[in-house]
């Protein structure tokens, strides 16, 4: 079964079962005070909007059975797969792998990279720990959505030109049919939201389509 969802630069078909919810980055490390977003700088409340939109789209997929992804950006313990060209990028207050009040920043298994409480993965849902931007780098994601029959993916998280901009192009190169969820996906700067929602949509859908949750959720009821 298909669905046709209303989207910019025009209509996205939605492929039910073969379809997976991707969810990046929701973790408390980006989402909370103390965590390495606030580390940068950042005013972590902005990123509290895509809450609600994402925890009605991960409603509607868990009723359905079908496929859901979250992401999270970890690096091991002894730091081995963050780079230093990452790590000691800018001056922020603290860097990754520096103690915070969640525990060391972007390290796995710490409190920090914790997805949030609102969004909490159910059981059976992928899970994967990602040490780069994308979501395909050094994860073995897209050999396991092969296996499984998936094409198309609906994308939502943070930071919009950041974690989730990465990955959506880095699935449109595998193939992947993409659409973006404008309000299910947020940055600490709403300028450049907006610009990376142009880029993604520019020319034809070039990486992909972009609509809003309310849409996306009517036309699958």
């Amino acid at each position: 079964m298909k669905h046709r969802i209303a989207a910019r630069p025009f209509d996205y078909t939605l492929a039910a079962g073969a379809t997976a919810l991707v969810v990046i980055d929701m973790q408390r490390d980006f989402i909370e005070p103390g965590g390495f977003g606030a580390s940068l700088g950042n005013d972590v409340s902005r990123l509290l909007p895509a809450v609600a939109p994402i925890a009605a789209l991960l409603a509607a997929w868990r009723t359905r059975g079908w496929p859901v992804i979250h992401t999270r950006e970890a690096h091991r313990a002894d730091l081995s797969d963050c780079p230093p060209a990452k790590r000691l990028r800018g001056n922020p207050a603290r860097r990754i792998g520096d103690p915070g009040s969640m525990g060391r920043l972007l390290v796995a298994g710490e409190p920090g990279t914790e997805i949030i409480a609102a969004l909490s993965p159910a059981p059976g849902e992928t899970v994967i720990d990602k040490p780069g931007k994308g979501m395909f780098w050094a994860t073995g994601l897209h050999e396991a959505l092969q296996s499984r029959g998936i094409t198309h993916l609906v994308f939502t998280g943070v930071t919009t030109e950041v974690c989730v901009q990465t990955s959506m192009r880095e699935a449109n190169d595998r193939g992947y049919e993409c659409l973006i969820v404008a309000d299910a996906t947020e940055s600490y700067f709403p300028e450049f939201k907006a610009a990376a929602l142009e880029m993604l949509t520019a020319q034809g859908a070039i990486v992909g389509w972009s609509t809003d949750s309310k849409t996306l959720l009517a036309a699958l009821y």
